[in-house]
């Protein structure tokens, strides 16, 4: 095995390039652990950890541009409330020395369907920078992952970054673990409410080939919560409709059985986890809107 260490980032296209099959290794959380069980033998190892601007990220108006490699404990610090979903979802990854080293970049890279970011950008509506010595694209999140441990990405790009809207509402985020840290998600869920567009947004981890929303379930509660006028009444939601929602989420699922836990076990805990992150962010949006009435 081969380690090319680029000491930019036109090296490190340069070198993709060159070597198509060379994988990229950053925070080394997901990789190495598969080199060290011998589930992936490389022939190139590309070390970006030289270049240094995927570890920077810029607050836009609208979004924000979150480097490759920046780390989740910079997420959880410095960007809880222009991302709070992904601050939830930084909290649950493995450890602290984990968090400290691991990005979203390396969890879009691997793909996996039990990725904890994976959720949280689906939610928000995410958008991945990728590019080569061709040029530069963005890959919006809905149509990047495209099997079991695969994404978009042609074999000589890398990524640059991630692109993600600044939150307009509250979000959400749960996952169900055997425990609180160091563990593989059983399933996850994010949810992100989008007063500005009047929409909600899902994301479901590990409870089907690959990460996935609930897109039946997104435009049932659209309808219902427009033809009730809760944006403007900020009314409770009825326990009917909170509860069609779960039903729904749940059915979007296509989980399998494995030693973490049964497909069955996944299709319910994704509904109990779709009801209440429902209740918490609207809730939140409740206050948030009975707040902004008040100093009006």
């Amino acid at each position: 095995m081969d380690f090319l260490r680029p000491a930019s980032w036109e090296e490190a296209l340069a070198a993709k390039a060159e070597h198509p099959t060379a994988v990229p290794i950053a925070g080394g959380t997901d990789v190495m652990v598969e080199i060290n069980f011998d589930h992936r033998r490389p022939e190139y190892l590309l070390d970006l950890n030289r270049v240094g601007e995927l570890t920077d990220w810029e607050v836009g108006e609208d979004s924000v541009r979150l480097g490759a490699s920046v780390p989740y404990t910079h997420i959880m610090e410095h960007l809880r409330g222009e991302l709070p979903g992904l601050a939830l979802a930084s909290h649950t990854v493995a450890s602290p020395q984990i968090r400290n080293r691991g990005g979203v970049g390396g969890n879009l890279g691997t793909a996996s369907p039990a990725g904890d970011a994976h959720p949280a950008l689906l939610a928000a509506g995410a958008e991945v920078e990728v590019e080569s010595v061709r040029g530069s694209r963005r890959i919006p999140i809905d149509e990047f992952y495209t099997g079991v441990k695969r994404n978009a990405l042609a074999a000589d790009e890398l990524i640059r970054a991630v692109h993600v809207k600044k939150a307009d509402g509250p979000q959400q985020y749960s996952k169900v673990g055997t425990r609180n840290a160091m563990v593989i998600a059983v399933c996850a869920f994010g949810l992100a409410l989008h007063p500005e567009t009047r929409t909600v947004r899902t994301g479901i981890g590990s409870a089907a080939p690959t990460p996935v929303r609930a897109k039946a379930a997104e435009e049932f509660l659209n309808a219902a919560l427009e033809e009730g006028g809760f944006w403007d009444n900020g009314k409770i939601i009825t326990p009917s409709v909170a509860q069609r929602f779960a039903d729904l989420c749940a059915a979007s699922c296509n989980p399998i059985d494995d030693v973490r836990g049964t497909a069955s076990y996944r299709r319910h805990a994704v509904g109990i986890m779709a009801r209440r992150t429902l209740t918490w962010t609207w809730e939140s949006y409740r206050g948030t809107a009975a707040t902004t009435e008040g100093a009006a």
